[in-house]
């Protein structure tokens, strides 16, 4: 069965603080996802680093 990590972070554009459900069972992960708030499209970066901690970076689409 699937993974989900719940991670509350900031929208790049409203700034409003959302909530992103990650599936942490894939190492590295890039994929778009709408804002909750303002509805725009949010570039999220997944990845795990060496001491396998998730690291989640949002950026929007002309960064």
């Amino acid at each position: 069965m699937q993974q989900l990590t719940e991670r509350q972070t900031q929208c790049p554009y409203c700034g409003e603080m959302i909530d992103l459900l990650i599936d942490d069972s894939e190492p590295e992960q890039n994929y778009i996802e709408d804002c909750q708030v303002c509805c725009q499209p949010i570039i999220v970066d997944v990845s795990i680093n060496v001491e396998g901690k998730l690291i989640v970076v949002l950026c929007s689409e002309n960064e």
